[in-house]
């Protein structure tokens, strides 16, 4: 059976500063050596493919899934044509092996996860009381409650210090 990998969430409402968050964190536990791979959840229709693009034309022609492969990278896009969204395990078995997987979104989640929050979110009410797997907040204000730890939302270092402790990583 195979292991299944360390992960760990970003959570938070719109504008919240989730992918600035992620990718910062991408780019420390990356310089630390961790191999880090990351699954982002949209709520909304979203593409990739320009329209004109081969691989958009094999898409919109019916195609199940489309790989686009060159010497650099390779992409795969499944296209669900009415079928339901895929679960989050699903989706994390697909991955190939890495040392974490940082997950943007997927708030309702049962994983440990930091909650981001800035000023300008577009909702700012709190996700942390009612969700017991946020473990910390992130924010770029001041935080009344005082049962978690609070990071400021760009102190990359400590949060990344913390994500490391929280899931157990190896050393590297």
């Amino acid at each position: 059976m195979m292991n299944k990998p360390k992960v760990f969430g970003i959570a938070g409402w719109k504008n919240s500063g989730k992918t600035g968050l992620a990718v910062r964190l991408v780019e420390e536990f990356t310089r630390r050596g961790y191999s880090i791979s990351t699954i982002k959840h949209a709520h909304h229709d979203f593409d990739i493919d320009k329209v004109g693009a081969d691989s958009y034309r094999h898409r919109q022609a019916g195609a199940h899934e489309v790989t686009i492969v060159s010497g650099t990278r390779y992409a795969i896009m499944h296209e669900l044509r009415g079928a339901p969204e895929p679960s989050f395990e699903e989706i994390l078995s697909r991955l190939a092996p890495c040392d974490l997987v940082l997950i943007e979104g997927y708030k309702r989640e049962q994983i440990p996860k930091i909650e981001a929050r800035r000023l300008e979110a577009a909702n700012r009410e709190p996700l942390a009381p009612s969700d017991p797997f946020i473990s910390a907040i992130a924010a770029d204000h001041p935080v009344a409650e005082a049962f978690l730890p609070v990071f400021d939302l760009n102190d990359t270092s400590a949060i990344a210090d913390f994500i490391a402790a929280i899931v157990e990583l190896p050393a590297k």
